[in-house]
């Protein structure tokens, strides 16, 4: 697969060079991480006198006069490529922070700051950089093309598993009882299997997240996103962020800003999106973005907006689940009315978590679109099959056959595969037990911050197994993945930190259907998160993570 260097709807601009500075009343090191509640602020030179920044490390390493080493880590017997900054020139370092910062300002590499109240729900009222990283990350190109060539294989699953009811019904039968969310979601989908209603046009935006275990050397999946697949706005544009600093910086660090794929995630949606809404063909139309009342990632779901009016004229609304209650109605026809406004799409940015769902209203709303003839992306059905327990259920042996031909292709669905779990198996409880930090124990939820680590997964267990009840249907337990650990720089709210970090690949998909003919089912670009190494959870929303994007070798 080639490599192709415009990833966005924009250009790429380097800004000039200015000098950055760090103060504290005792000392001029980076900090370490604690993104929280930093200390330390970067300021211009006009306004303080001048500090100089310097970069402390674990251990003793020499400056290399602005050059990156590159070279291999050695952990046991496994080795790996990887970009050691340990020896990078401070001065270096402060230029390209300064210029990251005014480059994501000018293209819109923004959230909303939570510190200010209106950001949530004003654009343009208190905006701050995403979190990103200053780098990208190093990963070997034959695990990214590896990961590109599943999307295809998983979307064309997903769909296939959606249209088998009575699959999602009794795979999920035992949560339903324990998980009070996923009981409603149930409920709708049973309705609508008893109304026989059936979605002709199928849309699915999704997103695979993998981690390369060091060990084995093997991708595996962490998950599988079918609603609400966040950052293919912003995760473009960090793509475009670093390779306008390897273009500007590249000679002095001794990297090759053509080593940072292509990353397409925000046209390539934007276009499956237009392509639905044209076999909708109502040109008068819109697509409705479904969206949170407080919504501090608006921006990466506004480029998206832009890009449908600017490239296809196509219009959207945005609207959060109680708006759509209050304001919606179904014609006779099935035609979904919103803010009397006919919809083709129904774009889920929210609608994924308990919190989305407050009170009946935001349930009647739900089931309200979920009646409609419009497209919903996804559908009751392609929310169902991303839940942990159908994850689950599919990496049992010959559940795949059951939806899929090719043996190829469940081939490397398999090799991809990590361990995966019911809590009703004993034998792998015990282990769980045991060794806790060789699990991770999943509840039925998305957004980050749900899983549970460590000790918590002993005491977790031991705690279901007194209560002796069908709790522990609420939850799976996975195989924890250990990638490698690398030294990097991340930037959060104007704070530049530097600590060991841990990464994963999410791939997005984009898959079309209008009953029997497959219109699209490819790949849409890539997501890269990196967190340091010492946090459990990795969502970038939620606070645990950067955006970032890969080097590849």
């Amino acid at each position: 697969m080639g490599t192709s260097y415009s990833s966005c709807s924009h250009s790429t601009t380097t800004v000039s060079t200015h000098s950055l500075l760090l103060t504290h009343p005792k000392s001029s090191a980076f900090k370490q991480s604690r993104f929280p509640n930093p200390d330390f602020k970067f300021h211009s030179t006009h306004q303080i006198p001048q500090t100089h920044l310097r970069i402390m490390s674990q251990k003793p390493s020499q400056v290399l006069g602005g050059k990156v080493e590159v070279g291999e880590t050695q952990e046991g017997v496994s080795k790996r490529p990887m970009i050691d900054f340990h020896g990078i020139d401070e001065g270096l370092v402060e230029k390209m922070v300064y210029d990251a910062l005014v480059w994501s300002s000018l293209h819109g590499l923004v959230v909303g700051d939570k510190s200010v109240q209106r950001s949530g729900k004003v654009p343009g009222v208190g905006m701050v950089h995403a979190p990103f990283a200053l780098f990208p990350m190093p990963f070997p190109e034959s695990h990214w093309k590896q990961a590109y060539e599943l999307s295809p294989i998983f979307n064309e699953l997903v769909d296939r598993v959606s249209l088998d009811a009575k699959f999602l019904q009794d795979s999920l039968s035992r949560t339903k009882k324990v998980d009070a969310f996923t009981s409603r979601l149930l409920d709708i989908h049973s309705k609508m299997i008893e109304i026989n209603k059936k979605e002709d046009i199928r849309l699915g935006l999704h997103r695979s997240d993998y981690m390369l275990d060091e060990e084995t050397k093997q991708l595996l999946q962490i998950e599988m996103n079918t609603i609400s697949s966040s950052f293919p706005g912003l995760g473009c544009l960090v793509s475009d962020l670093h390779r306008s600093l390897l273009n500007h910086y590249g000679e002095y660090l001794g990297l090759d800003s053509r080593r940072v794929p292509n990353n397409p995630a925000a046209t390539r949606f934007v276009e499956a999106l237009a392509k639905a809404w044209t076999e909708y063909n109502n040109p008068r139309s819109v697509i409705l973005f479904v969206v949170q009342p407080e919504e501090r990632n608006m921006y990466d779901q506004h480029w998206l907006s832009a890009l449908l009016k600017e490239r296809h004229n196509v219009s959207t609304l945005r609207k959060t689940l109680a708006e759509i209650d209050s304001e919606g109605k179904l014609r006779s026809d099935g035609t979904l009315v919103v803010g009397g406004q006919e919809v083709a799409i129904v774009y889920f940015r929210a609608g994924y978590t308990p919190i989305d769902y407050p009170s009946e209203s935001e349930w009647r709303a739900r089931f309200l679109m979920e009646q409609s003839s419009a497209i919903k992306c996804p559908s009751i059905s392609y929310h169902l099959v991303g839940t942990k327990k159908i994850q689950q259920e599919l990496a049992k042996p010959n559940v795949l056959e059951r939806f899929l031909n090719d043996k190829e292709d469940i081939a490397k669905l398999r090799k991809c595969f990590a361990g995966l779990w019911s809590l009703d198996d004993s034998d792998i409880v015990k282990k769980a037990i045991e060794s806790p930090g060789l699990f991770v124990m999943k509840p039925q939820r998305e957004g980050g911050g749900n899983n549970i680590y460590g000790d918590d997964v002993r005491e977790a267990l031991v705690q279901l197994q007194k209560e002796g009840s069908e709790a522990d249907a609420a939850y799976i337990l996975m195989q924890r993945i250990f990638p490698t650990v690398s030294y990097t720089f991340l930037m959060r709210e104007g704070v530049c930190y530097r600590d060991d970090t841990i990464s994963e690949l999410g791939v997005y998909g984009a898959y079309l259907r209008n009953k029997d003919k497959v219109i699209l089912n490819d790949q849409c670009g890539y997501l890269m998160r990196t967190k340091v190494s010492s946090s459990d959870e990795g969502g970038v929303a939620a606070g645990f993570a950067v955006l970032d994007s890969l080097y590849l070798t």
